[in-house]
């Protein structure tokens, strides 16, 4: 069992990994039933099949910023942002003539 935002962040990272047709091991972070902190290995890629539900177990969610940040990465390398402006400044030296 993991965290809500950490299967979440799993999900997200192995759809983009789907979606460029690549596949990569993970590890996340897991409560075990005695309540310690394990992790587990997942290949995640084009033919995952990941499962995801809820489960109250009356105790403190898992909470792992690292690895949920680990999992973004994965995610931000695959579907890279660019920013682009869209606001012009009103005096750019241009009239628009070439």
């Amino acid at each position: 069992m993991t965290g809500d935002d950490i299967a979440d962040a799993l999900l997200s990272c192995g759809r983009a990994l789907a979606e460029v047709g690549e596949a990569e091991a993970v590890t996340v972070p897991t409560l075990e039933q005695d309540g310690s902190i394990g992790s587990v290995t997942v290949l995640i890629g084009p033919s995952s099949q990941i499962i995801s539900r809820d489960a109250h177990t009356g105790g403190e969610e898992l909470i792992d910023l690292a690895a949920i940040a680990g999992l973004t990465a994965v995610e931000r390398r695959l579907r890279p942002v660019a920013a682009v402006d869209v606001e012009s400044p009103a005096d750019n030296g241009w009239d628009g003539v070439i």
